[in-house]
């Protein structure tokens, strides 16, 4: 019996060594590993400051048509506010926007409401509370309208003012308070 145990060791020995053999010499090669995709982030966007010239942004309208806002709306003040169908506090001030709009006349301010909201949803608020105003669209986003207008915590609303040269003068986040406007706009 003694001589069994050492032949019985070696031979486990033996296959256990084997196995390694030709684990490693059977086993198919490991697959070339490539390197995961890093996620690239676009650039930055420089933030609009008073001075600034107003970005070039051509969005659609309700109708789905584009509209080059820089050319539509040069030559005059320009008022720019940022909403959304489902943000309370920019519902609440649309008729304040809409009031000032219908008293500028045309030698004054213009207003351009910019959604970022679905057209179905602009289009469904919009028979509910309608404005006087034209209403342009966007997708929210990283590098949405608002953002590049200056919104960099991208909350709403969220209201930006252009001299009749188009630069920048001024920039609101949060609503207007009843009769805040027309100071603020001059």
């Amino acid at each position: 019996m003694k001589w069994q145990r050492p032949a019985l060791l070696w031979t486990a020995v033996l296959a256990a060594g084997l196995g390694l053999w030709a684990g490693n010499r059977l086993a198919p090669a490991p697959a070339a590993q490539t390197p995961a995709p890093v996620a690239v982030s676009p650039p930055a966007l420089p933030m609009l400051r008073p001075g600034d010239p107003l970005p070039a942004l051509v969005l659609p309208n309700g109708e789905g048509h584009a509209l080059d806002i820089r050319e539509r709306f040069k030559g005059r003040p320009l008022l720019v506010n940022v909403w959304a169908s489902w943000c309370g506090p920019c519902v609440e001030e649309m008729p304040e926007l809409a009031r000032f709009a219908e008293g500028q006349g045309t030698r004054g301010v213009q207003v351009l409401g910019m959604a970022l909201d679905t057209p179905d949803g602009v289009r469904d608020f919009l028979q509910r509370v309608p404005v006087n105003y034209p209403i342009v669209l966007d997708t929210p986003g990283p590098r949405d309208a608002s953002v590049q207008l200056g919104n960099a915590q991208g909350l709403l609303p969220y209201s930006v003012l252009f001299d009749a040269q188009g630069r920048m003068v001024k920039a609101k986040l949060g609503p207007f308070a009843h009769g805040e406007i027309e100071g603020w706009a001059k």
